[in-house]
């Protein structure tokens, strides 16, 4: 097999936006166990990258991602205490947890372990006849709590329970009614999008959105936290000040390599 061929995660970082491509074409995209164990290192050294504002992780080709590769992860199942969504659930955890704004860019299909990567980004996007589905039913797997808590969510009970239950596939129109993604773009402008707005994320404050990322997963106890930091940071001060002088603020608070701790200010 041609090295370009084998199952792997590519990355780049261009101006400031890392892109993580999975790619496996010899089988839409699945991800093998050396890519979901992959995952969580590629992330944690891009997370480090502080020229990195934004991320997206979008499938080589005309897929983004067709699930797990459900025969690199038999030998799980049989490891005590194994278990077949073990290592997904350890990078999807991994890439909820990005301290940057995470985007999916979806073309084809967006299936199992493909639609849990998705759904642990911050937003998705999607290319007109993109296909969703969530389909641990028909492989007798027991879906992740945590996995299954952010799916609810996102979509709500009813549609969540949907999709587990049936283990069926849905387009992009209804995925759209449900939450499941942000936008849905016709065929050959999804790349043109998705650049536009990841730089439009990479204007703006890191500040502003590292706290809104924190609260929106349910943490309750950093009001103190983010105030302290906006004080000392003093992107308000030149966001109110661009603002009045018109020009594109310059906004200097970043992330911590991992945990979200600040450095600016």
């Amino acid at each position: 097999m041609d090295r370009t061929d084998q199952p792997r995660l590519e990355d780049t970082v261009t101006d400031g936006i890392a892109t993580v491509v999975i790619s496996n074409p010899a089988k839409r995209n699945a991800m093998t166990a050396d890519m979901w164990q992959a995952l969580p290192v590629l992330l944690e050294r891009l997370a480090a990258d502080r020229a990195v504002r934004a991320l997206v992780l979008t499938g080589a080709g005309d897929t983004f991602c067709a699930g797990a590769d459900i025969s690199s992860l038999r030998s799980s199942v049989q490891e005590p205490g194994g278990h077949p969504q073990a290592l997904a659930v350890r990078a999807e955890e991994a890439l909820a947890a990005f301290p940057r704004p995470t985007l999916a860019a979806v073309r084809g299909f967006c299936v199992g372990g493909g639609s849990q990567l998705a759904a642990a980004c911050d937003l998705r996007f999607a290319e007109e006849g993109a296909s969703f589905g969530i389909t641990p039913a028909r492989l007798g797997i027991v879906y992740p709590s945590s996995s299954t808590r952010r799916l609810v969510s996102l979509v709500g009970p009813a549609t969540a329970k949907f999709l587990l239950f049936s283990g069926e596939l849905i387009g992009t129109e209804r995925a759209l009614r449900a939450g499941l993604v942000d936008e849905v773009l016709p065929a050959g402008e999804l790349g043109e999008r998705v650049d536009s707005f990841v730089h439009l994320l990479a204007s703006r404050s890191q500040l502003t959105q590292a706290a809104a990322k924190e609260f929106a997963s349910g943490r309750e106890d950093r009001d103190p936290y983010w105030a302290d930091q906006a004080r000392r940071s003093g992107d308000t001060a030149e966001g109110v000040a661009a603002f009045l002088e018109r020009r594109a603020p310059v906004f200097t608070w970043t992330t911590g390599p991992v945990d979200g701790a600040a450095t600016g200010g």
